[in-house]
């Protein structure tokens, strides 16, 4: 299993973030952090978080999708009760951030973000809307891929893995820096979401479905 490197040149912020000495070891070992670091509440929740396309007065434009899949430990065992969040750009490519300044429509009905809690069997789900591809000024004609990122809670916010899914076939792999900073073709394979006709609603959403297996898809570094 390759997750990418902490320094990848080609994906320019990696530059300035990544560590530039040895790691020093705390004094406190991770146990005691998270005696005393913040938890993440079940009451929380609301019941329709999952729904980004209902969180808003109007439907949101674009096609709409389902994501559904199983959060597994390296053992295929499934992860229950783990808090998943997402957040995206919408059809236009563009995120509900004052910092995103790309030259697409803003959607009034979609805030591109949710969360929802894995099931007995690991198993999430969300209906959302299919995110645009944006330009990111990494490199002359800098293009992300379609993605949705996504968030795995353990039993303390210090416990957290951030990953990214794409979609089956775009043309932009690539191109993207962040996508080919994971070395393994492999493994980038594993962030790929698969088309499931069966997942699909007819005259409402097209699924699809993609497993998270905690210490083999890749995680952001």
């Amino acid at each position: 299993m390759t997750h990418p490197p902490y320094l990848y040149p080609a994906y320019k912020s990696t530059v300035l973030r990544a560590p530039a000495q040895e790691l020093i070891m705390p004094k406190l070992g991770p146990d005691s952090i998270e005696a005393t670091a913040p938890v993440f509440g079940h009451q929380e929740l609301g019941t329709r978080d999952f729904d980004l396309t209902t969180q808003h007065a109007g439907e949101p434009l674009g096609e709409r999708i389902t994501v559904t899949g199983r959060v597994l430990d390296g053992a295929g065992r499934p992860v229950r009760n783990t808090l998943v969040e997402v957040w995206q750009a919408n059809a236009s490519g563009r995120y509900a951030h004052l910092g995103d300044v790309h030259p697409a429509p803003l959607d009034p009905n979609f805030t591109g973000a949710g969360r929802c809690l894995t099931d007995d069997e690991g198993r999430f789900r969300f209906i959302t809307i299919k995110p645009g591809a944006y330009p990111w000024g990494n490199h002359h004609n800098a293009w992300r891929p379609a993605h949705i990122h996504f968030s795995i809670f353990g039993t303390a916010f210090t416990q957290r893995l951030v990953t990214q899914m794409y979609f089956p076939g775009d043309p932009l792999f690539a191109y993207d820096p962040i996508f080919q900073s994971i070395p393994d073709q492999r493994d980038r394979e594993k962030l790929i979401a698969r088309f499931d006709m069966d997942l699909t609603r007819p005259e409402w959403a097209l699924g699809y479905a993609w497993d998270i297996v905690l210490g083999d898809t890749p995680m952001e570094a």
